[in-house]
């Protein structure tokens, strides 16, 4: 009788046949309060459709040897982006471009990240504070400013340029950031 992995245990084992073949950009996130279909999403990054494959070859194969099951894999054969799911872990393994164009981050971002493993990018380290002790390095809240001379008009009227020069998409950030209003998302067109 073989013993099944917890999830943390299935979690740990892609993470780390992801860096046997040297994933980059590593991100575990916890969907489990958003979603019940599944409890962690593991992304990560390869430099090409042969390491996109080889890694998702790698984390079905670790799998299977610990005895866990295999539900699919799905995109192989472009190998642009491959997902391995096993049930309680999905892993996405995606070339940069894709990773970019679809931010899974971004979707799933209301789970809970754990620290990445093999950034491209280096991580700043959280410190420890009292509660209601400010941050190291942070920066006290200033008054917003006021005036027809603030932001981009600034450096523009600096410049010597009017806010006529200016492109539309500039004056729209410019209003949006003056209105203190979100600005609308913008929406993607979808791959062909």
């Amino acid at each position: 009788m073989t013993r099944q992995l917890t999830t943390l245990a299935k979690k740990k084992l892609v993470v780390a046949a992801l860096e046997d073949i040297k994933a980059r950009d590593i991100l575990a996130i916890d969907v489990r309060k958003i979603t019940s279909m599944f409890d962690w999403i593991v992304v990560a990054s390869a430099d090409s459709a042969r390491q996109t494959k080889a890694l998702a070859r790698h984390v079905r194969d670790k799998l299977k040897e610990a005895g866990c099951a295999i539900v699919g894999t799905e995109g192989e054969e472009g190998a642009e982006w491959v997902l391995v799911d096993s049930g309680d872990i999905v892993a996405h393994v995606m070339q940069p471009a894709v990773r970019a164009y679809y931010n899974l981050e971004e979707l799933w971002g209301e789970g809970k990240f754990d620290r990445p493993a093999n950034p491209t990018a280096p991580i700043e380290k959280p410190l420890r504070r009292e509660a209601g002790e400010p941050a190291a390095g942070a920066r006290k809240a200033r008054a917003p400013k006021t005036g027809a001379a603030t932001g981009t008009r600034r450096r523009k009227a600096a410049a010597g340029t009017t806010g006529a020069a200016a492109s539309p998409r500039t004056r729209a950030k410019a209003r949006t950031k003056a209105s203190g209003a979100a600005p609308k998302p913008r929406r993607r067109k979808p791959a062909a």
